[in-house]
């Protein structure tokens, strides 16, 4: 979806992703683009709030998974800039749900495997003001109950079984019976993978 006016201005653009490649494609398919003034790269969140600040950047394609950082903590910790450039939010599998990335500030969300001319107009029109996000899709993972779901948050945030079970008055027992439950629902093997699709079917807010 699009939304919003905005005007025409050279673009100094930061991607954040922790792999060569990924620098290599963008870079090349943006040095193309006349409105392009300057492109950059980082492969931490350190590095892209220096260089965001270093350079004034006006967008920042920023991957949902930078080595073990977040890519919405690091687009919430660039919004938090005095001069906070736009943030477009990428990925090469992962996804994240549109309320989700606009809480954390991004103004879109992009799939790696978008054609080139769609990344870049992306680029462009997060940079003129405006949003991009996919079209809302039908909701295909699994049906959660309202416990379930508070256990998975849980979970992300890297509490125990014990401390979640102290946090909703559960027995670590019952914990273990709901994060089993929640495996089999998510068809994942542990919590790592379990937050990771949770986070992919936009399951975590």
């Amino acid at each position: 979806m699009v939304d919003g006016p905005g005007r025409q201005r050279p673009l100094r653009v930061l991607v954040v992703d922790d792999h060569d490649v990924v620098h290599w494609g963008f870079r090349l398919m943006l040095s193309q683009q006349p409105w392009v003034e300057r492109t950059l790269s980082a492969r931490t969140g350190a590095e892209a709030l220096a260089l965001a600040v270093r350079y004034d950047v006006h967008v920042a394609l920023v991957d949902l998974f930078i080595g073990q950082e977040s890519g919405a903590e690091v687009t919430e910790r660039l919004r938090a800039l005095d001069v906070p450039p736009k943030v477009l939010l990428i990925s090469g599998a992962g996804r994240i749900a549109p309320s989700a990335a606009r809480a954390a500030g991004a103004s879109g969300f992009v799939l790696k495997d978008w054609p080139a001319a769609d990344v870049a107009d992306a680029v462009r029109m997060v940079g003129l003001g405006m949003t991009v996000f996919p079209p809302a899709e039908a909701p295909s993972g699994p049906t959660l109950t309202e416990r379930e779901r508070e256990v998975l948050a849980l979970i992300a945030t890297g509490a125990t079984n014990r401390e979640i079970g102290a946090t909703l008055h559960l027995s670590p027992h019952t914990v273990k019976e709901h994060s089993s439950v929640l495996y089999r629902k998510l068809e994942v093997r542990n919590r790592a993978e379990a937050v990771q699709r949770a986070q992919r079917l936009g399951l975590l807010a």
